[in-house]
């Protein structure tokens, strides 16, 4: 009972953070596109978990891979194989900010 509690506790904070990230930048200023092809394209937002290899960061992935597909979001997961590795999270940040996604989840 835990387990499922806890899944879907996790999935309803995956759907309103990407609820809440998803729309922001949705309507241009009308001066043209930041996105370069005419603002249709499809939001990316990259989720940087603190690791990837235990139960409960697989169970935040299929929540956020199931939020994505309800709300039509492609969502980037990557993140470190050791929980410890903050040099690796720093460095997945400072790449996805450079690759300008829609928007980046933290853990």
């Amino acid at each position: 009972m835990f387990v499922g509690t806890r899944r879907a506790w996790l999935r309803a904070m995956a759907v309103l953070t990407l609820a809440a990230v998803a729309p922001s930048g949705c309507k241009g200023s009308g001066t043209g596109s930041a996105e370069g092809d005419g603002g249709g394209s499809k939001r990316r937002i990259a989720v940087i978990p603190k690791g990837t290899t235990h139960e409960f960061w697989k169970a935040v992935h299929a929540g956020a891979a199931k939020a994505g597909k309800e709300l039509g979001v492609e969502i980037i997961w990557k993140g470190p194989l050791k929980e410890d590795d903050l040099k690796q999270q720093i460095d997945l940040v400072q790449s996805f900010t450079a690759q300008r996604v829609s928007g980046i989840v933290l853990a």
